[in-house]
């Protein structure tokens, strides 16, 4: 039987090689350094790589950590296990059940509005959520009736947030951390009376409230407001109302339909023109609606200017366009005008006593998820600091607060 060819030479080969073993060991050498040169590249390539891996992934965590509260759960369905593995925050922390121990920032207006302006697309949250409701403080500087808050807020850490925008820089001069508004300011910029910075710096606070998923409910306050009722009274009435509170109405007199601009129309006709208290609470589509608006804000913007007040103008406006079903038309923040003047009455030191509170508690009729009661207002402004002791004394025994 006939040996195949290749047989043949591979038997020369190995006699050559058997008697040449110069020959032998250069190949054997050559093999040796082209393995070592191999695993010398290859190790190289592999350390280039994870390098550049664990460098991309925490640019990647950095960049997504400010979005995990505002991705939608049908994302979380897919990446919540890798996120829980990777994420350089706690995956609870990701998904807006714990807030940040500082609300500072660098971004911008416009990127914090569109990252406030996710929503879910699934209702249904995929953990246990209780819902806060976001008290945001719309002020010049400092807090003067601030005791008087942590007497309100004392015992429910749990229900509530807390957001300060105030025109005066005050980063030197911060609360102690013993107090509920310690660390508590977003990044502000100055607010002019009757100016559209006052909506900005209204839908700033909103767009921050909105990062965290557990606000259901957001209620704007100034410096010189109060609480009428304990925390689980007021608690209790914004959680389970159907609608929001916004005043909101057709006022045909020269500081109503007056300060309409006819540069408005077609987007703002003279019939949609609303007015209304500055001072609002709403529900959480409704806040989405007011940071999320591209549509009004620049007509306001250009075409609203004193004697025309976007604060008492475009959000009652606004949300009876867009939420007419969704707002009670009607402020829960208590202010007195009776006097007269641009603005209303400031109280006094003199002015404090328990009649004068309950007048305001109690005083009023008002509809209320579809029945009449006696709650209509749950704040109340203007307050001198100089009220701050009387307050203190009466306040607490009166209103229920927690010792």
């Amino acid at each position: 039987m006939k040996r195949s060819k290749i047989t043949m030479c591979v038997e020369e080969l190995t006699v050559r090689i058997g008697r040449d073993r110069s020959f032998h060991v250069t190949t054997t050498i050559i093999f040796f350094l082209s393995m070592a040169f191999f695993t010398i590249a290859f190790g190289m390539y592999i350390h280039d790589h994870v390098k550049r891996l664990v460098i991309s992934d925490e640019s990647y965590s950095a960049q997504l950590t400010p979005l995990l509260t505002l991705a939608p759960t049908s994302v979380f369905s897919l990446f919540n296990l890798s996120l829980a593995a990777s994420s350089p925050i706690p995956f609870e922390r990701a998904i807006g059940r714990v807030g940040p121990k500082t609300l500072w920032h660098s971004m911008s207006d416009e990127e914090l509005a569109w990252q406030a302006s996710m929503v879910p697309r699934n209702l249904e949250y995929p953990y246990n959520r209780t819902p806060k409701v976001a008290f945001m403080f719309l002020s010049r500087g400092r807090l003067p009736l601030a005791p008087l808050w942590e007497r309100f807020f004392k015992g429910h850490e749990d229900l509530y947030s807390i957001y300060l925008h105030m025109s005066v820089d005050l980063s030197n001069d911060e609360m102690p951390e013993t107090s509920v508004f310690y660390k508590r300011r977003i990044p502000s910029k100055p607010v002019q009376w009757g100016r559209a910075s006052m909506i900005d710096a209204e839908r700033r606070l909103l767009a921050n409230a909105l990062l965290d998923f557990s606000n259901e409910r957001f209620v704007l306050l100034s410096e010189t407001c109060i609480p009428l009722f304990n925390f689980t009274t007021v608690y209790s009435y914004l959680i389970n109302s159907n609608q929001s509170f916004l005043g909101s109405f057709d006022d045909p007199r020269p500081v109503g339909r007056g300060r309409y601009n006819k540069r408005m129309w077609p987007t703002v006709s003279l019939s949609e023109w609303r007015k209304g208290s500055q001072w609002f609470e709403v529900q959480r589509r409704v806040a989405v609606d007011i940071v999320s608006d591209v549509t009004y804000y620049p007509v306001f913007r250009d075409h609203c200017k004193p004697p025309c007040y976007m604060d008492e103008h475009y959000l009652p406006t606004l949300v009876t366009k867009v939420r007419l079903g969704a707002n009670l038309n009607r402020s829960i923040t208590w202010v007195d005008w009776s006097r007269g003047g641009p603005h209303p009455t400031t109280f006094t030191r003199a002015d404090m006593s328990r009649v004068f509170l309950n007048r305001i508690r109690h005083g009023f009729n008002c509809t209320y998820n579809g029945i009449t009661t006696s709650i209509c207002f749950l704040f109340a402004r203007k307050f001198h600091p100089n009220t701050l002791q009387p307050l203190l004394k009466i306040a607490p025994p009166l209103l229920g607060f927690i010792p």
